[in-house]
């Protein structure tokens, strides 16, 4: 089954400039080796410690546009971080990404590159369709990792939600545990953001990246752009 995603009309209205690639994959294996993600990983964690690249921070336009989009639905950026800049300070603390499974790594080796937010969605766990929309104050989300946690959004926190419930609080700081992406994955969607006009094109870019990673191990997969001027893909 299929699953729609929709960018909420109001959402769109607010942030005009907000562009969404979803890549999706069917037929994942994700316990095979994916040499490719490997040697991505390697390379930008080498080209850290050489000095010759460093992961967009704050002072980027690519995070500073995502700080002020927080901002503007009420959330503090810097104590409730956007994805791709936590795992960028993670990256610059650390010296090294982490290693969850290929697929989980893989967008996260392209959202570090690009300097832009990137998440995913085993689609045999996502019920109905997906809307990037403003919460009500009525949602439950289940957060990553603690099964037995429920917590509410607050009205006004942009969230991505399915029929049965919250799928990622506060855009993209952190995804539910329902929809997670283990090894076992099968049929996976993958987001990756922007909400500034110039980042289309490398949006676009980071999208064919991902889907080059994903291609050599699975057995199709496409790619979809949501906007203001198309809100509606189907995955």
């Amino acid at each position: 089954m299929n699953a729609a995603f929709r960018l909420a009309p109001d959402l769109a209205d607010a942030f005009p400039d907000t562009f969404v690639a979803v890549v999706t994959a069917t037929g994942l294996r994700g316990r095979e080796p994916w040499p490719a993600t490997t040697a991505a990983l390697e390379e930008l964690e080498a080209r850290l410690a050489d000095g010759s690249w460093s992961p967009a921070d704050e002072n980027d336009p690519r995070i500073e546009a995502w700080h002020a989009v927080y901002r503007a639905f009420g959330t503090n950026p810097r104590r409730i971080r956007p994805s791709v800049d936590a795992l960028g300070r993670r990256l610059a603390k650390k010296g090294s990404l982490p290693r969850i499974n290929p697929a989980v790594d893989s967008y996260n080796a392209v959202s570090v590159r690009h300097g832009l937010p990137a998440g995913a969605f085993d689609l045999d766990q996502v019920t109905g369709d997906v809307e990037i929309r403003y919460a009500d104050g009525s949602e439950s989300f289940t957060p990553l990792g603690e099964p037995g946690a429920v917590e509410t959004p607050r009205p006004g926190e942009v969230i991505y939600t399915d029929t049965t419930d919250v799928l990622t609080r506060h855009w993209n700081h952190r995804d539910a545990h329902r929809t997670r992406v283990t090894e076992d994955s099968t049929r996976v969607a993958f987001v990756l953001e922007t909400v500034a006009a110039r980042d289309e094109q490398l949006l676009k870019t980071a999208a064919d990246d991902l889907q080059a990673l994903l291609q050599p191990h699975c057995d199709s997969s496409t790619v979809h752009h949501l906007g203001p001027a198309h809100p509606h893909a189907t995955a």
